[in-house]
């Protein structure tokens, strides 16, 4: 039987996650058609294997995300680590924040009732609402910890000036950004923000929204509703400068004996022991995959190699398909 994947403490909080987690957001939305069965196993096979940190938000699928991994830990709440996230939503084609403290309080409540649970482990502000102070939004938040229906607060893409501000009002656990081998937008004064504060890092889209793992050769291998056919850095020459980064990071996994996908995680994993990956699967096969790259090690000379393959800004094309500034972002993951 495989020994159980190791666990990571995010930053000073004391919450004790595994130290690879698993992103739920594809099982409902954006990467093509939704297989409940396959998703709910892949949970659970995540939960045996011992990746218990499981990631979702109010707004993937508008509900359906939570509700389907509610479903899957109906019998397993203890066995898991949960977190969910609140502040976006939609307003048919149009992206709405909300983070005022009547909101935080409605969305909460929400949320638990779709999941199914009595308290929330991990509770995020999606992203960071510049029309209300996020010292009120951090306080109403605080104000649920108290109730008993969070346990530790964090916060998704928010700046350096924005986090400075969240912990004069209540302690944030984690702090939930992309960050792969292309894309190190984090790295600089916003990473140096979190660990002044004891946060630890949630690494979304660790895998470069798949590109990464190198099974993606052409457009035309997303499906008529995956969103990465609007994305910028999967389109026309972006798209063809982008695979040389990908082929470089294949050539280097076939020297160490492992995929494309466990290097990169490898990598991420590597920036620290306070850094937690959550790449987003919704198969079995994939999410075993990924678990390999827990027992990756890079020696330094590899790390210099990656540092020379990725460097910052390597990647041709933003990350979303419109203006996007680095913190306090309305949209993303």
């Amino acid at each position: 039987m495989s020994a159980p994947v190791p666990t990571r403490q995010l930053g000073r909080s004391g919450l004790t996650v595994s130290m690879q987690g698993l992103g739920c957001m594809g099982m409902s939305q954006s990467y093509g058609p939704a297989d409940e069965g396959e998703s709910i196993a892949t949970i659970h096979r995540a939960i045996e294997r011992g990746v218990f940190f499981l990631d979702t938000a109010d707004v993937y699928g508008l509900g359906h995300n939570e509700q389907l991994v509610g479903r899957a830990i109906r019998d397993r709440r203890d066995d898991v680590v949960l977190a969910t996230k609140f502040s976006i939503g939609r307003d048919g084609d149009r992206t709405t924040i909300n983070g005022s403290p009547d909101y935080v309080h409605q969305a909460c409540d929400a949320s638990l009732r779709r999941l199914g649970v009595q308290h929330i482990d991990l509770y995020y502000q999606h992203r960071v609402d510049p029309s209300v102070p996020i010292e009120e939004t951090v306080g109403a938040m605080a104000e649920l910890v108290a109730a008993g229906k969070v346990r530790h607060l964090g916060l998704s893409e928010a700046s350096a000036a924005s986090i400075e501000r969240a912990v004069s009002v209540h302690p944030i656990a984690a702090l939930q950004s992309e960050w792969s081998l292309w894309t190190r937008d984090l790295e600089g004064p916003v990473l140096d923000a979190a660990r002044r504060h004891g946060i630890g890092i949630v690494a979304f889209s660790p895998l470069g929204r798949g590109f990464l793992t190198g099974a993606i050769t052409s457009p035309e291998d997303f499906g008529p509703d995956d969103f990465r056919r609007g994305n910028p850095r999967f389109e026309g020459e972006n798209f063809r400068t982008n695979l040389r980064l990908v082929d470089a990071v294949r050539a280097m996994a076939a020297d160490k004996g492992c995929t494309p996908a466990q290097l990169a995680l490898a990598w991420v994993l590597a920036q620290g022991a306070d850094v937690v990956p959550i790449p987003g699967t919704k198969r079995r096969s994939y999410l075993e995959e990924n678990i390999g790259g827990c027992d990756v090690e890079l020696t330094a000379a590899e790390l210099d190699r990656l540092a020379d393959i990725a460097p910052p800004d390597v990647a041709a094309g933003g990350r979303y398909p419109f203006a996007h500034t680095y913190g306090d972002s309305p949209e993303g993951g």
